[in-house]
């Protein structure tokens, strides 16, 4: 069964689900680091707007009765791979033990600010 996840609490478009449920599996997709009280980018560095996107990716996945805890696997894009060490740095923050896989790569859309998008794969049974 498919069930498309949608929150109030996380950045919303018409092009594409925030996440969705498939089975044991919720499927997160790209999040930027868009404030929902704002609707504008949480800070110009890369820690303000790795640490918000991981808050709105947190956000999709408490609409699917999930947590960090069952993310399985994460994938960073960032504008700037000159940036990863700080994306590291706010990211050890919100997995500091046992953390999932993750990748990391260069995000090919140029978008005005924007300097990551985040996604995640999360398993719940």
């Amino acid at each position: 069964m498919r069930q498309v996840l949608v929150t109030t609490q996380a950045p919303s478009s018409p092009m594409f689900s925030q996440g969705v449920k498939a089975g044991p599996f919720v499927y997160i997709s790209g999040t930027a680091g868009i404030d929902v009280a704002t609707g504008k980018l949480a800070g110009p560095t890369i820690g303000e707007q790795v640490r918000q996107s991981l808050t709105n990716c947190e956000e999709v996945l408490r609409a699917a009765n999930a947590t960090l805890d069952d993310v399985v696997e994460v994938g960073v894009l960032l504008a700037d791979p000159d940036d990863f060490a700080g994306m590291n740095e706010e990211y050890a923050r919100w997995f500091p033990i046992e953390p999932p896989t993750r990748y990391a790569a260069k995000l090919g859309a140029v978008i005005p600010g924007v300097l990551v998008s985040i996604r995640m794969t999360a398993y719940v049974e």
